[in-house]
């Protein structure tokens, strides 16, 4: 199961109309722990920004799950309650779970939620859906484990 951690990342950004303005940006990174968010996500701004920059905030994030498409620029995060039916009290039961889901807009985002619920055999009802301010979202990056070095 991933770990996502928000990390902000503060720096001087060139605005389209020339002046260099202070920025403050979220990004989403799949980490095991504080640090390596923090590592992360220096390691992947690092070719983006010229100058410096700084990681002002890293935070552990209630996302569960991921719907990924390539060709959208905007991630949402849907709100979603899986409902169950306590079967000895025939009570109805709701969780609320945070899914993010990429997509070019409302409706793209929606789509590509379903598209990923498909298949799902528990109900459950969208309770919100809203574009959230992430400029991009970085997966774990599984490689080898470096070999440990004999003495």
């Amino acid at each position: 199961m991933a770990n996502w951690f928000e990390c902000k990342v503060r720096y001087d950004k060139m605005m389209e109309n020339g002046v260099v303005k202070k920025v403050t940006e979220p990004y989403l990174v799949d980490a095991l722990s504080f640090t390596e968010a923090e590592s992360r996500i220096i390691e992947e701004q690092t070719p983006f920004i010229s100058g410096d920059f700084s990681v002002s905030a890293v935070k552990r994030t209630k996302i569960s799950e991921i719907f990924w498409d390539d060709s959208a620029d905007k991630w949402y995060l849907v709100k979603v309650a899986f409902v169950t039916i306590d079967e000895k009290t025939a009570v109805e039961k709701k969780t609320s779970t945070l899914i993010l889901t990429a997509g070019n807009d409302l409706k793209g985002a929606y789509d590509n939620f379903m598209a990923g619920m498909e298949g799902t055999m528990a109900d459950f009802e969208i309770q919100s859906i809203a574009e959230t301010p992430l400029m991009d979202v970085y997966k774990a990056k599984l490689g080898t484990i470096p070999a440990a070095k004999e003495e």
